[in-house]
């Protein structure tokens, strides 16, 4: 067989991307977007628009002529809020000029610090969002997938010390609290147990709450608050302020580490969008912000509770999440037991989209995720068109 020029061009790949695959949300909704009148809940996008206060504080950057390089950590000026931020909603102490970083969302931020540490082995407590392992392999590492579905998907001390006891070479911990797929969030001694186990180690803890504003019941609570030596922050304003588009992250975490971060990150991303960072630092500042999330917020939570009564009235088993907006599903013992068929099924029978869990690695196999960034009116006739499916399988 002669190959191609094309086909010879691939061996230039280095052997760690060969073990990567594309994410299995997008490659999924991406999929099914030829289908006549399909229904979708499978992006982790907002519905909202992003609020006219924070869009108007770009305007006036662009406006301005705010067109030159910042510097590649940020402009000092959202630095600064961030470190307010940070400091106002989760006692958290970061100091503006060495402690953070402005990122292009918050996936840069976790690809600058996976890229600056590994060569070895990543722990990841899964179900999790399948960016962490394979932003992993690219960087060279082995991601450790802990399956904590039998601990309501919460990450137990008990596990994770045999976790590390039975791997020698775990370099990092990546916790993404609230979750993304299972909206579950962390109690404080939930956390404080971790952190018992941890402290006595040199594992970094990336703490991925990119979701933190959108905590349902109770406070948010970080780890770097018990543990800020050894730990990362990563957030930003994609999810809180519907503002994806504008790619904003943050990283924060002590100076010496952040110091070796913007190594990587100066020479990746070279500075942010000075537009985008005006906006994002008003996002995080103003007061009308607060007024905009909580509205949001109290919209996302009527939205999961129409849901979740919905899906165990259909005998979907699942846990209340109190955070994001996901529901993480567990498909009824009647339905197709293999969670990518059964998904493919849904859209073939009844043009619905949702995410089989599987895609988020051990523990997700058997469910689906089902977004409810989505209007009300796109959230009841999804619960039609499942009820459809239900009454076609159960006839």
């Amino acid at each position: 067989v002669i190959m191609s020029k094309e086909a010879k061009m691939m061996d230039i790949f280095s052997a760690e991307l060969k073990t990567v695959t594309p994410s299995p949300i997008h490659t999924f909704s991406e999929a099914v977007d030829h289908v006549p009148n399909i229904l979708k809940l499978t992006i982790g996008e907002p519905d909202f628009n992003v609020p006219e206060h924070i869009k108007q504080a770009a305007v006036a950057a662009i406006s301005s002529d705010d067109s030159h390089y910042s510097v590649s950590a940020g402009t000092l000026a959202l630095r600064q809020a961030a470190s307010q931020f940070l400091k106002r909603h989760y006692d958290l102490n970061y100091r503006a000029t060495t402690d953070i970083l402005i990122t292009i969302g918050a996936t840069e931020a976790l690809y600058v610090v996976l890229a600056s540490i590994l060569d070895e082995n990543d722990e990841i407590p899964t179900p999790a969002y399948p960016v962490y392992a394979q932003m992993t392999r690219i960087n060279g590492g082995q991601p450790v997938l802990i399956d904590v579905s039998d601990d309501d998907f919460v990450l137990t001390p008990e596990k994770l010390k045999q976790t590390i006891a039975t791997h020698h070479h775990i370099k990092a911990i990546i916790i993404n609290n609230p979750s993304n797929p299972t909206g579950i969030t962390y109690s404080e001694t939930q956390i404080k147990a971790l952190v018992s186990v941890l402290k006595d180690t040199n594992i970094l803890i990336i703490s991925d709450e990119i979701y933190s504003e959108l905590t349902y019941n109770g406070q948010h609570e970080s780890i770097a608050r018990y543990l800020p030596e050894q730990t990362v922050v990563i957030n930003g304003v994609s999810k809180a302020y519907a503002m994806t588009g504008y790619r904003i992250g943050v990283l924060a975490g002590p100076t010496l580490l952040i110091n070796e971060f913007n190594k990587v990150h100066s020479f990746i991303i070279m500075t942010p969008s000075n537009p985008a960072m005006a906006a994002a630092k008003v996002a995080f500042s103003s007061q009308e912000s607060l007024v905009s999330t909580a509205k949001m917020k109290q919209d996302y939570q009527h939205r999961r509770d129409y849901l979740v009564k919905a899906l165990k009235q259909l005998e979907f088993e699942c846990i209340v999440p109190n955070g994001a907006f996901y529901v993480f599903a567990k498909v009824p013992d009647d339905f197709i037991q293999d969670d990518v068929a059964f998904a493919n099924d849904l859209v073939d029978k009844v043009q619905l989209a949702v995410v089989a869990g599987s895609g988020f690695g051990p523990g997700g196999a058997g469910y689906i995720r089902v977004s409810y960034a989505a209007a009300m009116s796109k959230l009841e006739e999804a619960v039609a068109r499942l009820t459809c499916y239900a009454g076609i399988i159960r006839k």
